[in-house]
């Protein structure tokens, strides 16, 4: 080196470090929101696609929705077990009435879902599922001409990982049973009968609660706690509507 050429000094390093971590820590959030964002898009497309499936679905089979209880073995899934292996959750996909039309297996599960679930979405009740929820047997859905709204109806929901049944919403009461999903921001999508698919963002942080409770938690005994039935709730006034086509109380 020669004598007169000028060295990066000490300071002038740390200062260029420092500056660094601050453009780092400024611009970190942002990308964790595009790839949230990226993620988010990607979900809507699958719940779409699963819901173009059970249109296609009911088109050949003279109007006659897939059942959504996953516990059957004609069911838009099947549910392998609790303690099934990844091949045998495989297999149900597979097996599944709408596989045929949609045979990409992860198109079954969102992005941001959990670890080795293979199945993130459900059919709730209304759409040919569990016919036991009082007060539902005018609003259940057997055959796609029956929904007379199809862009307000939810047909494919992200309930968060796979059960042996449809998901399940009360009708008659202002309370939470099958727990929803905070994805993307803490909220979840949605498909609908028209075929087009919505994200919809929490805005009670009750909705949250009932979100975020651990889940084993909340199977056991949290559906049946006081945190369950929220008065007001904006939110579960929206889902209720959305499977059910309306209340069935006065908020």
């Amino acid at each position: 080196m020669r004598r007169d050429e000028k060295a990066f000094t000490l300071i002038e390093l740390l200062v260029v470090i420092a500056v660094i971590a601050v453009l780092m820590a400024i611009l970190m959030p942002a990308l964790n929101r595009a790839r949230e964002q990226g993620k988010r898009i990607a979900c809507l497309s699958n719940v779409k696609q699963l819901t173009m499936a059970w249109i296609l679905y009911a088109d050949a089979n003279d109007d006659r929705v897939p059942y959504a209880n996953t516990g059957r073995d004609d069911a838009w899934v099947v549910y392998p077990g609790a303690n099934a292996t990844r091949e045998q959750y495989l297999d149900g996909i597979r097996a599944g009435t709408l596989y045929r039309y949609v045979p990409e297996v992860q198109l079954y599960k969102c992005p941001t879902g959990v670890r080795g679930e293979l199945v993130t979405y459900a059919l709730p009740d209304s759409m040919n599922g569990y016919q036991g929820i009082p007060g539902t047997e005018k609003l259940m859905v057997y055959r796609r001409s029956q929904i007379k709204r199809p862009s307000e109806r939810i047909i494919f929901l992200d309930e968060g990982r796979l059960s042996p049944n449809s998901w399940t919403l009360h009708y008659l009461e202002e309370r939470w049973w099958d727990q929803v999903t905070a994805r993307h921001g803490d909220g979840t999508n949605f498909s609908f009968g028209d075929g087009h698919s919505e994200y919809w963002k929490w805005k009670d942080p009750r909705t949250l609660d009932v979100a975020k409770a651990d889940y084993d938690a909340w199977q056991n005994s949290g559906r049946n706690s006081a945190e369950a039935t929220q008065p007001g709730n904006e939110d579960l006034h929206r889902v209720q509507r959305g499977v059910w086509t309306k209340l069935g109380y006065e908020p």
